[in-house]
């Protein structure tokens, strides 16, 4: 199934942009708002609980987070993150840049600004907030996005908040590490009503919002500073939150994969329907089968059983036989979805009836276990096996259990990840209206008119203008002058053209070039662009603008670089011989070069041309620009076939 060929199906999709804002300093505190490398001064330990709304009651986000919730350590770093992170202090009053930016992007989309804002706690405890919620503001709702020039994209709201700390390492078993150099960035957040249309519809609704908020140059560009949640529903069904969508390429997928899932969940509901089953049919019974597995030869049960207090459980799925494995659509069925949510949980996943025997669970296993389920053999009962930690295995019946029932219903709300692959997983439910409370440590904020009155001079420039400015600045062509600025490279382009002087032979054509066709060149042969860093490139650049490196050697160096397999851009220079050549030298070569090869220009003539450059570039290449190298072998051939002779 494919978004581009199904056109039956009602798809709806709603934006979420989260976009960090370039402040010097953070949301609620006088802390450095960059960000930092991965290097730390101290830590501290907390473990967070879910706390009751106004209203009294626990959100059921919370609870979920909490039932499978430990010990989160927290790293942080002098200057980057202080006792208002650590929650040992009241928040600061907010950040006067960050609130002008946001009420500026409330502008530009024509969105109704509130006279007083009032700052929320939402609440948090998956260990990214310290003290268990995030703060946030509802600063405008209502307004419109102008898509191309003619569709206009509601808007629902524009908030401020604060964005979560960082989430260095699960793989701890005592406890989640999270760095707190991001927690209380500034954020803005804005939500879309859902629309339908083609992919490339939808994209370019993504596309046309994150070209504003960047054409402002208040925002933080590159690989992390934007994060978009796509709400999807199908058919006027339940709502799935897709969580973490960083790049557009990733969207497409994000929007097809979660379409044909739920295409296959409704399917599912449909089965379950015809089999007239009750909630009362799924896990009546459940068994400790450990003893049964004490001398299985399956390395999966080998592993369970070697863990921490192991125990292995059986839960039988009345009328459910050949259900669990059942696939109305390609990869998508309930054993599936149930591998992803006991993941979550901590465990390595299950086995179920449709699938056995396999991974060495035998016949006789199978048939021991539904003589424990009081199964009878060849009826339509399935069952499905789980094991791991005690403690943890009680803790997931119940939520597992509830997770199966929720089947019958289809699609079931809740909020999923994004993969690398564009796939997505089980997350946690969907939040609901018990999860926000008041902020108690910070007063509401008026909104000065004047203000607004002066921001409207302020508002973004239209997409088609800001690219015909560019195109006027730099003298690029419309093509490279989109891809410039929709790149995470902009900033730094214009730092680097900046840098060069009046006289520099390195034109803005050819820089733009290298930040985007070159690095989304290697980007697409699975090659790291995250390990080529800002200052490597100016640092190359800048050794180019001196004369000390040819103009060909800038891919050469980003390719060694975003392999991994050089560490700084001198190491990429010396491993790959790139020291420049001069011109006596560079002369004697290319004479040599030609002399050893008179037979086959006297055969070809002038279309030996390119016979010439191939093998001049094989030794060249990197050392010395391929215009000079090619100047020279012209003048040299041009003069040998007037004069007939090899001088």
């Amino acid at each position: 199934m494919s978004l581009d060929i199904d056109n039956k199906l009602n798809v709806k999709v709603g934006f979420e942009i989260h976009q960090q804002l370039n402040t010097s300093t953070k949301l609620f505190c006088d802390c450095n708002g960059k960000g930092s490398e991965d290097v730390y001064d101290f830590d501290f330990i907390r473990v967070l609980r879910p706390t009751k709304s106004e209203l009294g009651d626990f959100d059921r986000a919370a609870l979920f987070e909490h039932a499978k919730m430990s010990s989160i350590k927290y790293y942080s770093k002098i200057g980057y993150s202080c006792l208002v992170e650590a929650d040992e202090e009241p928040p600061h009053n907010v950040n006067k840049d960050a609130l002008e930016t946001v009420l500026l992007f409330s502008l530009a989309l024509n969105s109704n600004i509130a006279d007083e804002i009032h700052v929320m706690r939402k609440l948090v405890i998956d260990g990214s907030n310290v003290s268990g919620f995030q703060r946030t503001m509802l600063v405008s709702t209502g307004g419109y996005l102008e898509v191309d020039n003619f569709k206009k994209v509601g808007v629902q709201g524009i908030c401020l908040e604060e964005d979560a700390a960082k989430l260095i390492s699960t793989t701890n078993p005592k406890f989640k590490e999270y760095g707190l150099d991001r927690l209380g960035i500034p954020l803005v957040e804005i939500a879309l009503e859902p629309i339908s249309g083609t992919p490339a519809e939808i994209v370019n609704v993504a596309l046309t919002l994150g070209r504003l908020l960047r054409s402002s140059k208040r925002v933080t560009r590159g690989i992390g500073s934007i994060r978009q949640d796509v709400n999807i529903s199908v058919n006027g069904g339940q709502v799935v939150e897709v969580k973490g969508v960083q790049q557009l390429s990733q969207l497409v997928k994000v929007l097809d994969y979660e379409t044909k899932r739920q295409c296959g969940m409704i399917k599912i509901a449909e089965e379950f329907k015809n089999r007239n089953i009750e909630d009362s049919l799924i896990g009546d019974k459940i068994a400790d089968v450990t003893s049964l597995f004490i001398n299985s030869s399956s390395n999966v049960i080998k592993k369970i059983l070697k863990s921490s207090d192991p125990i292995i459980k059986c839960i039988r799925l009345r009328k459910l036989r050949g259900l669990v494995g059942y696939e109305p659509v390609e990869d998508i069925r309930i054993g599936k979805e149930l591998g992803e949510f006991v993941r979550f949980f901590g465990l390595g996943g299950l086995f179920h009836s449709d699938e056995l025997p396999n991974y060495g669970i035998t016949a006789d296993d199978i048939g021991n276990i539904e003589k424990s389920l009081d199964i009878i053999p060849g009826s339509d009962d399935a069952f499905i096996i789980i094991g791991g930690n005690r403690n943890k295995i009680d803790n997931l019946i119940g939520p597992l259990t509830k997770r199966i029932i929720q089947f019958k219903d289809g699609v079931i709300a809740e909020t999923r990840s994004v993969t690398l692959d564009g796939t997505t997983i089980f997350s946690r439910p969907r939040p609901g209206s018990s999860r926000m409370y008041p902020e108690t440590d910070i007063m509401p904020i008026p909104i000065d008119i004047e203000l607004i009155s002066r921001l409207k001079d302020k508002i973004p420039l239209p997409w088609n203008e800001l690219i015909k400015r560019i195109m006027k600045k730099y003298g690029l062509n419309m093509k490279l002058s989109e891809q410039i600025f929709d790149s995470d490279y902009y900033d730094l382009f214009e730092a680097i053209i900046q840098s060069t002087s009046p006289s520099s032979t390195l034109s803005p054509t050819f820089v733009a070039s290298k930040l985007t066709e070159d690095i989304v060149s290697l980007s697409r042969n699975n090659l790291d662009k995250t390990l080529l860093t800002d200052e490597m490139i100016l640092e190359i650049f800048n050794r180019l603008e001196k004369g000390l490196i040819a103009k060909e050697s800038v891919i050469l160096i980003f390719e060694k670089l975003m392999k991994g397999e050089s560490v700084s851009v001198q190491e990429a220079i010396n491993s790959l011989n790139l020291t420049k050549m001069d011109d006596i030298e560079l002369y004697s070569l290319l004479d040599k070069l030609f002399n050893d090869n008179i037979n086959i220009i006297r055969e070809k003539g002038a279309n030996s041309m390119g016979i010439l450059m191939g093998k001049s570039m094989t030794v060249l290449r990197g050392k010395v620009d391929g215009s000079k190298i090619n100047n020279y072998l012209k003048g040299k051939l041009e003069t040998f076939l007037k004069d007939g002779s090899s001088m």
